[in-house]
């Protein structure tokens, strides 16, 4: 049998790797920023429609006028909408192309390039550092050369001065959007890790399993695939804290994680629900598939001979188990579904896995050959 020493000669790292999630914003925060910039786009739309039409350009104030009520209505559903980002990338591409126009329209403003300042800022916020980048670019370089087109022939040194002055300004700004944006994912990447990740095991917490599951139950609903919840709790852990004290049952915990985590498919999900019981979402299985898994984790754990202070613990687990949609169709009926079943295994023996109320008709996993404690 495999001793593992939980002195700290052989600590497992089980923290997720968080800092690979995505850098933009979370999806709240997300649209209430998109909805903000559709509106107040909209609103500037309206002013200069207004204008255009004392300047006697009545197409352009008209195109303004129908670009601004569909912004401002935009602005009202965005909360809804299942398309975020296809509608962040309309609006960015259309918004810049629509700034380009302006900057080489004839009769154009000479102050219309300023507009070209605001493209980083818009697509970094709303898309992240990578896609920011290659949205607002392109466009930032189409526009820098159509101001230099409209500059007069480079024969002077105040036709140079006209043209460096916003060409490095737009630089400088690209940069320290890009620099800033790069540090602000960064610390939110490791706030999100704080707020959702179990600081002991690396695994997530309560809070974001239970987010998990509620995703994986709307992605079940449009797709009818089935998916299995499971509880899970180290049998006698309390004597494990009362006797080798809370370092020891930390290790165990540790250790716990790594071996849930190393027998799990990439699809399925594990998080620490609190003190010893674990939550483990298996997607697309049947019932026989989830027993398998089940069990074998149970018969892992159950293998694992483990080390503390020259004392060998042996540790074993219970499971309880309820399918989607045959046991409950909401996240807190699935729960309490899994629960029930959790302790019924503990009343039966502990060391068990069961996935019916009625224990007559349970699959319930035999003793393994090394008991618990006494």
């Amino acid at each position: 049998m495999k001793l593992l020493n939980l002195d700290g000669s052989r600590r497992d790292d089980a923290i997720a790797d968080l800092g690979k999630r995505p850098s933009a914003l979370r999806d709240a925060h997300r649209r209430a920023l998109t909805g903000m910039m559709f509106m107040c786009t909209g609103i500037v739309l309206l002013v200069f429609g207004v204008i255009q039409i004392f300047n006697h350009n009545l197409m352009l104030s008209v195109f303004e006028f129908c670009a601004a009520a569909a912004l401002i209505v935009s602005a009202l559903r965005i909360e809804k909408t299942q398309r975020l980002m296809l509608w962040t990338y309309a609006y960015l591409i259309s918004i810049f192309s629509f700034l380009i126009y302006i900057i080489v329209m004839p009769d154009a403003s000479t102050t219309a390039f300023v507009w070209v300042f605001i493209m980083p800022v818009f697509s970094y916020l709303l898309l992240g550092r990578m896609a920011g980048f290659l949205v607002a670019a392109p466009f930032m370089a189409v526009g820098g050369i159509a101001f230099f087109v409209q500059l007069e022939a480079i024969n002077s040194a105040r036709v140079v001065i006209d043209f460096l002055n916003p060409f490095f300004c737009a630089v400088m700004m690209l940069l320290f959007v890009q620099v800033y944006e790069t540090r602000r994912a960064d610390a939110e990447n490791r706030l999100v890790m704080l707020a959702e990740t179990d600081a002991l095991t690396g695994l997530d917490n309560r809070r974001r399993f239970q987010s998990t599951l509620d995703r994986t139950l709307s992605e079940a609903r449009r797709s009818q695939a089935s998916f299995a919840l499971v509880i899970m709790d180290i049998d006698h852990f309390k004597r494990v804290n009362d006797s080798l004290g809370h370092d020891a049952g930390d290790r165990v915990l540790q250790r716990i994680a790594v071996c849930l985590s190393e027998r799990l498919r990439t699809t399925d999900s594990v998080g620490r629900l609190g003190g010893e019981e674990f939550g483990l979402l298996l997607r697309d299985v049947n019932r026989a598939s989830a027993l398998e898994l089940v069990n074998d984790l149970r018969q892992r754990i159950a293998g694992l001979a483990m080390t503390y202070d020259q004392q060998v613990l042996h540790i074993t687990a219970s499971f309880g188990i309820a399918y989607w949609p045959a046991d409950a169709d909401r996240a807190s009926e699935l729960f309490q579904a899994a629960d029930r079943r959790l302790y019924d295994g503990k009343h039966a023996g502990r060391n068990t896995v069961f996935d019916r109320d009625d224990t007559a008709q349970a699959d319930v996993a035999i003793y393994s050959d090394t008991p618990p404690p006494a």
